[in-house]
């Protein structure tokens, strides 16, 4: 299955695309449930972003600045972050620094692994 990363006209999506960080984070409702899911946020400087539940299953992270960034209430099953920038990023607990690992240096996408509890 080879789906391309796709670029919506939703207008919260399109201020990350302009890298306007600011005004997206002063326009999202805190209950607002983004669905960003196979989104293409290559080569952007997303570092500031209120990423609290968003869905980025399957985005495509390329070489993205993603500095800091607290991902860990976010979907980020089948997303790809290759060569972004990740010091200090957080990601959900399902993601093992492994998967994390071969995303950021070969471009696979990251895989949940579930711990039974």
């Amino acid at each position: 299955m080879n789906i391309r990363p796709k670029i919506t006209d939703n207008p919260m999506y399109q201020l990350l695309r302009e890298e306007n960080i600011k005004e997206f984070n002063a326009q999202r409702k805190s209950d607002e449930k983004l669905d960003f899911s196979y989104c293409d946020f290559r080569n952007l400087d997303l570092r500031g972003m209120n990423a609290e539940g968003i869905d980025f299953s399957h985005a495509y992270f390329r070489q993205a600045d993603l500095r800091g960034i607290d991902f860990s209430q976010c979907r980020m099953e089948g997303s790809s972050i290759n060569s972004a920038r990740i010091s200090g990023t957080y990601f959900p607990m399902a993601l093992s620094a492994d998967e994390i690992t071969l995303s950021l240096l070969h471009g696979t996408r990251m895989r949940y692994h579930y711990h039974k509890v």
